[in-house]
This record gives structure tokens, C-alpha cells and sequence, in this order.
């Protein structure tokens, strides 16, 4: 018989405490300053937030709701969806970008990397899902690879980014480098930082085999379609490489970086744009535009029907 001992008692974490307004309203604010890719809104936003901060406005009840009062102000300007004040459930770390990253990992482990479904339709056209990230390219290289090269066999594919929020323009060009024949360029970026310029390609080598650029190709959108998925339908509909059969998605081509403010909140600041080779500009606030407009729930059935009259003409 096992002698009773007495219980050790439990740690408690110490209690977050809720956060000062107008502490996170002046890091938020030096944030967009010194980062944001545009200057003058960068100024406009500033003004406000002091103003609203002044009037009370930010006197809420926690931090999820100084989230959803401050990401609205941000956002009033231009209505660019990547400026937010991010509410985070569990504490986050301090360093830049962290925040984000553990989040994202934690769904790099749950998705199969990012691929969590290729299936082969009647007629030989395979769909590729590519969900809820395209993670970044080291650690999501390896199942994309694997993915996109069973895939490659289909007479058709069809590249489901209908649940897609976003992730890494290298992952972008990754993916594009098994849909296309040559190192092609995709898209362009300009930074404020050095107030420079950077030049995305399609790499001239891939591991697996590659889908290829002639084989017909299409990708599913949705309203919810964010960020990087988006860049990945908008280069390659730009390239005349893909149909984009779905809606018109959400509109956000800024890259963003994150800074923690409080433990449960974190900055993303947009610090670059999109400037796409072909059309010259990028589908911030506008979303990429469907070739072929139904509801997402309807994107799939429509897309295998164009895929099996192409393949039968």
C-alpha cells in the first residue's frame, strides 16, 4: 500500500493584466511610423488614434475588445485588412513575429503541412487543396513536394484555395515552379525599408516532377481567399496560366510584419506592396477577380465540369 503523502500545491500563472490603453495606442503608433509602406496614412492614423485615445474611445472592457476598437481605426483610412491589432487567447511571446509564428506552426502540425488533400476525380483531374496556410518554405518544401508530384500525373488539376488565409510569397513561387515550365517572374516587391525593390521568381528546378505549363489548370477562391493564396491565384490568372473559378477574394497584397504590445496582442504592420509584372498593380482592396463567378461551395463542381470539357475538346 502506497503511503498518503500531502499534495504539493499547483502553480498558478500570474494573473496578464489588462492592458493600458494609451501604452499600446503610443507603441502602436511608433510602429506605423517607423514601418507602415505608406508614410502619409502612417500620419493621417497617428492623428486619430491620439484623437480617439483622448475621447475615451479606447476605455474598453480587455484586450479583445481594444483589439476590435483600435483594428477598426486602423483600418478606417484605407481599409487595408493586414494593419490590425491582433487579440491572442494565449499569452505570446515578446521577440518580432513570434506571435504569429507559434500560431502558425501550431497549424503546420495539424495540416499535413499545408496539403491536407489530393484526390483524383473522374476524368483524370486531380484536386490539390492547399490549407489553411502556405506555410513557410522550410518546413512546408518537403509535403508541397510530395503533394504537387502525385498531382502532376492528373490530366487536370484543380488548386483548392478556398480555405486558404495566406502565409509565405517564397512558398507562392515554390508552387508556381511546379505549375509552370521555365523560371518565370512573378511578382515584384517594394519595401520601405533601404525604399527598395525585390524581384520574386518561379525557381528553374523543383524536387518531384513537375504538373508542368501546358496541362489545364485551375484554382478555387472564395471570399475568405487572403494574402499570399491570393498572390498565388492572382500571378498565375496574370500569366494566363490558370482559370479562377469561385469569388472574388479578400484583398489584402501588403506583407506584414508583427510586433507584441501586450501579452495578448500583437501589431502587423504592412511594410511592402505588390507589384505584379503583367498588370502593373496588385489586387489590394479590390481581390483577385474570378474568370469563372459562382459561390465557393459551387467552385469545385464547376471547375471539374470546365476541366472535363477541356480535356474531352
Amino acid at each position: 500500500m502506497t503511503p498518503l503523502t500531502n499534495p504539493q500545491p499547483t502553480a498558478v500563472p500570474a494573473p496578464v493584466s489588462a492592458p493600458a490603453p494609451a501604452s499600446v495606442i503610443e507603441e502602436t503608433t511608433r510602429l506605423l511610423t517607423e514601418h507602415y509602406v505608406f508614410p502619409d496614412v502612417a500620419e493621417q492614423l497617428t492623428t486619430l488614434l491620439h484623437r480617439r485615445l483622448a475621447e475615451g474611445a479606447y476605455d474598453v472592457d480587455g484586450a479583445e475588445e481594444l483589439a476590435h476598437v483600435v483594428t477598426a481605426d486602423l483600418q478606417s483610412a484605407n481599409n487595408d485588412r493586414h494593419l490590425r491589432l491582433r487579440h491572442h487567447a494565449e499569452p505570446v511571446p515578446a521577440e518580432q513575429g513570434a506571435a504569429n509564428l507559434a500560431a502558425v506552426r501550431r497549424d503546420f502540425d495539424t495540416s499535413l503541412g499545408g496539403a491536407p488533400r489530393v484526390e483524383l476525380l473522374d476524368g483524370g483531374v486531380a484536386v490539390l487543396e492547399l490549407a489553411p496556410m502556405l506555410f513557410p518554405l522550410e518546413w512546408a518544401a518537403e509535403p508541397l513536394s510530395a503533394a504537387l508530384t502525385l498531382a502532376s500525373r492528373a490530366q487536370a488539376l484543380i488548386l483548392d484555395l478556398r480555405a486558404n488565409r495566406g502565409g509565405d510569397p517564397d512558398t507562392v513561387a515554390f508552387v508556381c515552379g511546379h505549375l509552370l515550365d521555365e523560371r518565370t517572374h512573378l511578382n515584384t516587391m517594394y519595401w520601405r525599408a533601404g525604399d527598395r525593390t525585390e524581384q520574386s521568381w518561379s525557381p528553374p528546378h523543383v524536387p518531384g516532377t513537375r504538373f508542368g505549363g501546358t496541362k489545364p489548370l485551375y484554382v478555387l477562391s472564395s471570399a475568405t481567399t487572403f494574402s499570399a493564396a491570393e498572390e498565388l491565384a492572382y500571378d498565375l490568372q496574370q500569366l494566363g496560366r490558370a482559370t479562377v473559378v469561385g469569388e472574388r477574394t479578400r484583398g489584402g497584397a501588403h506583407p506584414c510584419e508583427g510586433w507584441t504590445v501586450h501579452p495578448h496582442l500583437e501589431v502587423t504592420v504592412p511594410v511592402g506592396r505588390a507589384v505584379n509584372p503583367v498588370s502593373g498593380t496588385n489586387w489590394e482592396g479590390t481581390g483577385v477577380q474570378p474568370d469563372i463567378p459562382c459561390t465557393a461551395p459551387d467552385a469545385l463542381t464547376r471547375a471539374h465540369a470546365l476541366a472535363l470539357a477541356r480535356l474531352a475538346a
